[in-house]
């Protein structure tokens, strides 16, 4: 394409920019880079101004987001042109392309250095900023030398040696063992004497990296540093272009206070009254107004003075005076003030004797906990939490407890466990801490950690007189008709431990606390039912002579569970029906929990670990590290230390005076179809009748008398083409002569909804699966049973995971024998929103036949999901919030099968979207809450609205909203799979529908084209 001038680069640029889509931009590209290249190979018959141009070209396609490999020799060329607007080309393209440690940078550094050292003050400055920019070592080692120089040269302008300063302080930071600044504190003593500001503010920036480094050289640049100050203050010299709406050189003030706080103290009483002269002008000279730049610009300079205030401990009358300061910020309307007040107050907690004065002003932060800005109230909860102490711990809490209702999801997490913390350290008795603690559960148990319950377990245990009070109060909340598992979980142990010291009372006899009890069985998830199984143990012994009907009751649920497919439960039925029989021998061999032994609460020293690490106490950071301690433990249950011992894996706890023999009751014994079998007690496996598993429909289903998700016509319709869905492989030539028994896609779809069935099977081999979910985490157990008399040899099993999940499957052994069962593990972890479905690569030999089965595992979206009930007043709230796309989605879907609002209902319930009825006036709409786990988001509340239209059931307008844009298109695409009619078998899948980006136009200076058209 002949071009002449630099026509031809606006041309290319007019030509990117009228593309239609990303593939014709790309061919645009690939035939410019292959123009290049060819330009290039003939180099010797290029100008300097023809290889400028394809250099700007260059750039323009890397900023593009293209890669550039070759063409970086001509670039670095152009450096050592004689001209300015070549030598600019080179030295730009240059700092963009290469980085620090790129083989051609080595050419250049004669080049650079020549110009570094030159009479040209244009072409200096094209050389500072390039080794500014990139920082490498070579450069550090190479040119620092010269770079010094001219930061110390009298003849230089000043332009020259700002920029020299702040190369330096790039070099510095980057190679400070390379840097030779042995000696500089008279050469910083004299730079901070600089008459000139620009140069003095570059020089202060590489002087606050020394002292960073090394204070203890730069004792005698102390007093410069309060002169400097003192100018300042006074506005003395100070040139109109550094006056700031009015404010001398508002950076330079910055930069200087902070050297300051590097300095552990001012010991010269003439230099430390002068400093604290500058910070009481600063002090009383602020004030809020209605300019927000020069707010920002005077707030900017306040807040580091109130630093350095706090860092020099001065006097309690300047204390005083910066608290009622901050006082009067945290109640101005201005949001951004009042955080930095609020921020800053949290600092000055760290500072002795102005609690008190804090205190004064907690009923203005305690308005601040309800500010529309969430950040306002983030700081407001941080300040509250950090100012508590035994006379105000009462109201904050109640404070903090009564603001849990209507907090943001966001928060609630971060409010239970400061909560909590608080009602420990200061409580001012304990029956008040555990009405506290159940109160949290009760309000906010999806946001309440198990260490808090495990914390309550403890001392309740270790204080008889709380005893009676805890299990009274614990058996008043079974009464609610609709509670969290987590208070069922402390109610029931509780209760277990204590219920026998309420008998007197109405309503407490042990019949009435077992009936009340079992009531929650099942509401509650699989690692609950453990406890509860404890319990009923736990009360049975507590009311010997037992009452027949009682005793009755309880082996019914222990003979229920004796054959469940889980291990944990199987377990605890087999043992504890076997002990119940034991008659008055159970009152020693479940004799009441002793006491645990005094250790300081891992709440509160997870919080005094963070406090020593950072200035303020960072809740999300602790969140964080309790996340990572109590993350799903998939091999071993016991408890973390502190946790309530309630023979997490089956074992019964005897105290050392029984008399009853602990290997009898410490062996495993599992009852299935009336065979009695000891297992190893290492064998976490329940075994039962192998062959009865494999042939029964029922073998791989859940526990009976949990209740699982009803099984609708709308399923997850992960669709694959048939091929993909089902690879059988025989070996060699021959024909296939192994076929599935059952439809593989609709096993798949019955498992997105259940946690347990028949995943595969042929005449052969049975493939089921258990699984538990527990917020982004989950546990999958693979069944994998010989149905044959002979053995199976060759097993695989590949599990083939998507980007976002984070899958660890068990060793598969090799050979399964006749009539065997074998147990695979495996691990997942949600990292991000996606309806991506992981893949089981199974294959296994049989005579001469080698059978691959690539079968969808049923980790999908909606395992991920907890469903919540919101009130009016939460939903409203949180939609208002979310004001449209990407975090706000609407689409007609069309297409829907054909049901009633109460079919669709049922639908969402099954897929764990909670519908909330009441909430729409409109009778055909439809609300539904629920909250999604991953390790990216966390907890994201997720709101769903459905409106359909009663003349045609077959679309419906769908609004989905929540606080992540992929979760948000993500959980409406799953949506509607689930809505629409079910595409035909053998249909290839649909491809995957990439995530939406947001509609905005990009402003002028973000496109590469008007950055370019700028410098030409």
């Amino acid at each position: 394409m002949a071009m002449s001038g630099m026509r031809g680069l606006s041309v290319f640029i007019s030509d990117v920019r009228n593309c239609r889509n990303k593939e014709q931009e790309r061919l645009r590209v690939d035939k410019e880079l292959g123009n290049i290249r060819t330009r290039f190979k003939n180099e010797k018959g290029l100008t300097p101004y023809e290889k400028k141009k394809y250099v700007w070209k260059m750039l323009y396609i890397y900023m593009l987001g293209y890669d550039v490999d070759f063409g970086h020799m001509e670039a670095v060329s152009l450096i050592s042109a004689p001209k300015y607007p070549e030598k600019q080309v080179g030295y730009i393209v240059t700092s963009c392309l290469l980085n620090e440690n790129h083989d051609f940078l080595r050419l250049a550094i004669n080049a650079v250095r020549n110009d570094i050292i030159g009479r040209n003050e244009t072409f200096q400055c094209l050389a500072l900023t390039l080794v500014g920019n990139i920082g490498g070592r070579e450069f550090a080692e190479s040119l620092a030398p010269d770079v010094q120089k001219l930061l110390l040269s009298s003849s230089c302008r000043p332009l020259v040696r700002k920029k020299a300063a702040l190369c330096l302080l790039r070099l510095f930071r980057k190679n400070s063992d390379i840097l030779n600044v042995d000696g500089w504190s008279d050469r910083m003593s004299q730079l901070l004497d600089e008459r000139d500001l620009g140069v003095l503010t570059s020089s202060m920036s590489l002087f606050v990296a020394l002292v960073a480094n090394n204070h203890e050289a730069y004792w005698s640049c102390l007093p410069k540093c309060v002169k400097v100050m003192e100018r300042l203050a006074r506005n003395q010299d100070i040139p109109q272009e550094y006056t700031y709406y009015g404010i001398p050189s508002p950076w330079l003030q910055v930069k200087t206070m902070r050297a300051l706080q590097y300095f552990p103290t001012v010991e010269d009483p003439s230099i430390r009254r002068a400093l604290f002269e500058v910070l009481q002008r600063i002090l009383m000279g602020t004030d809020v107004v209605k300019n927000v730049n020069k707010n920002n610009a005077s707030h900017a300079v306040l807040f580091e003075a109130l630093a350095l205030v706090m860092h020099l401990d001065s006097e309690k009358e300047m204390m005083s005076q910066c608290v009622a300061l901050l006082g009067k910020f945290i109640a101005v309307r201005e949001p951004n003030i009042r955080y930095l007040g609020l921020e800053n107050m949290t600092r000055m907690l760290m500072v002795t004797d102005v609690h008190e004065i804090i205190k004064r002003h907690q009923a203005q932060i305690i308005t601040s906990l309800k500010d529309p800005d969430i950040s306002i109230r983030r700081r407001s909860l941080d300040l509250l939490y950090g100012m508590c102490d035994v006379s105000n711990a009462k109201d904050i809490v109640e404070e903090l407890l009564q603001y849990l209702a209507t907090a943001d999801f966001a928060m609630r997490e971060e409010l239970a466990l400061k909560a909590a913390i608080l009602a420990e350290k200061f409580a001012p008795d304990l029956s008040w801490y555990v009405d506290v603690i159940l109160q949290l559960i009760d309000k906010a148990g999806d946001f309440v950690s198990d260490d808090i319950w495990f914390r309550v377990v403890q001392f309740v245990t270790n204080n008889e007189d709380l005893q009676p009070y805890a299990a009274l109060k614990a058996r008043e909340y079974l009464d609610k008709t609709a509670i969290h598992e987590t208070m069922v979980k402390v109610s029931a142990y509780l209760l277990g431990e204590y219920s026998h010291l309420l008998a007197r009372r109405p309503g407490c006899s042990p019949k009435e606390i077992f009936s009340i009890i079992h009531e929650k069985l099942p509401t509650v998830s699989t690692p609950t039912i453990p406890i509860l199984l404890t319990t009923y143990a736990k009360i049975l012994m507590h009311s010997q002579p037992p009452d027949p009907e009682l005793q009755n009751q309880v082996w019914a649920v222990y003979s229920k569970y004796e054959s469940c497919i889980d291990a944990e439960i199987q377990q605890r039925a087999v043992e504890y029906l076997a002990l119940s029989r034991q008659g008055e021998a159970l009152m020693d061999i479940l004799a009441e929990m002793p006491k645990f032994p005094e250790r300081q609460s891992s709440l509160i020293k997870k919080a005094e670990d963070t406090e020593a690490d950072t200035a303020e106490l960072s809740a999300i950071k602790l969140r964080t590290q309790q996340q990572t301690s109590n993350a799903l433990v998939l091999t071993d249950q016991r408890p973390v230390n502190g946790a309530p011992q309630v023979s997490q894996l089956g074992m019964v706890l005897v105290p050392s005076t029984s008399n009853v023999d602990q290997n009898a009751v410490d062996q495993r014994v599992t009852q299935s179809n009336g065979n009695l079998s000891v297992v190893d007690p290492q064998d976490q496996a329940p075994v039962g009748d192998i062959l009865g598993d494999l042939l029964s429909p029922l073998a791989i289903e859940g526990p009976p008398g949990v209740s699982s998700q009803p099984e609708v016509n709308g399923v997850p319709s992960h669709e694959v083409d048939a091929n993909d869905a089902l690879a059988l492989a025989p070996v060699g030539d021959q024909e296939s002569a192994v076929q599935p028994i059952g439809d593989i896609a609709e096993r798949f779809q019955a498992l997105c909804i259940k946690d347990s069935g028949v995943l595969y099977e042929d005449p052969n081999v049975q493939i089921g699966i258990k699984a538990e979910w527990r917020g982004h985490q989950g546990r999958m157990v693979l069944f994998l049973g010989n149905k044959n008399t002979a053995p199976l040899d060759s097993v695989q099993a590949l599990v083939l995971a998507p980007y976002h999940l984070k899958l660890d499957i068990s060793l598969v052994p090799e050979v399964i024998p006749p009539r065997a069962q074998v147990q695979c593990p495996l691990e997942v972890v949600n990292l991000h929103p996606s309806r991506d479905v992981a893949v089981l690569d199974f294959s296994y030999k049989f005579g001469t036949y080698l059978v691959n089965n690539k079968l969808r595992l049923p980790a999908v979206l909606n395992k991920f999901l907890q469903p919540i009930q919101v009130s009016a007043e939460e939903f409203f709230s949180q939609w208002r919030s979310l004001p449209g796309p990407p975090l706000k989605l609407q689409e007609v879907v069309r297409g829907v099968k054909p049901m009633s609002l109460g079919e669709m209902a049922n639908l969402f319930n099954s897929l764990r979207l909670m519908v909330c009825p009441g909430l729409d006036p409109n009778a055909c709409n439809l609300v539904a809450s629920t909250t999604f786990y991953s390790e990216s988001t966390r907890t994201v509340l997720c709101l769903i609205r459905i409106e359909t239209d009663p003349a045609d059931r077959t679309q419906l307008r769908m609004t989905v909203a929540s606080g992540d844009p992929t979760l948000t298109f993500e959980l409406k695409e799953f949506i509607k799979e689930n809505l629409v009619s079910t595409p035909t078998a053998g249909k290839p899948p649909a491809p995957v529908a990439q995530q939406p980006q947001p509609n905005h136009q990009p402003i002028a200076s973000s496109d590469p084209g008007a950055l370019l058209a700028g410098l030409l």
